[in-house]
């Protein structure tokens, strides 16, 4: 399976909105399957951007989130525009990179600290 960036990107934003600081957060997306998202939970869970668990048994493979971390705040909070998103994904693709979680933060940060210094 593919990790799809934008999908791994609103689980995040669905984890933020979550309110109770306790117990699985049940997290669905009419595009995408179960094992989609519980795929991506995984992933997320081992970048250390939310706090999840396996609970896969005989019924099938399943993950669920619980919380965001302190690293996932901070990445969410520079993934939070869609422009600075598609802007970022755009120039890591046409300069022929993979869109990896760390690529992306720094080049979300690069953004961000661009816009902030122009506007001194």
């Amino acid at each position: 399976m593919k990790i799809d960036m934008d999908l791994a990107r609103n689980i995040l934003f669905k984890i933020e909105d979550y309110q109770e600081p306790n117990g699985w957060i049940d997290i669905k997306f009419e595009d995408y399957s179960n094992e989609e998202i519980s795929y991506h939970i995984k992933l997320l869970s081992q970048a250390g951007l939310i706090e999840a668990e396996d609970l896969t048994d005989s019924s099938g493979f399943e993950w669920k989130a619980k919380s965001l971390t302190w690293k996932g705040h901070e990445f969410l909070e520079a993934a939070r525009s869609n422009t600075r998103w598609n802007d970022a994904k755009k120039f890591i693709l046409e300069k022929g990179g993979s869109l990896t979680f760390d690529i992306l933060k720094t080049v979300l940060t690069e953004i961000i600290k661009g816009s902030l210094f122009s506007k001194m």
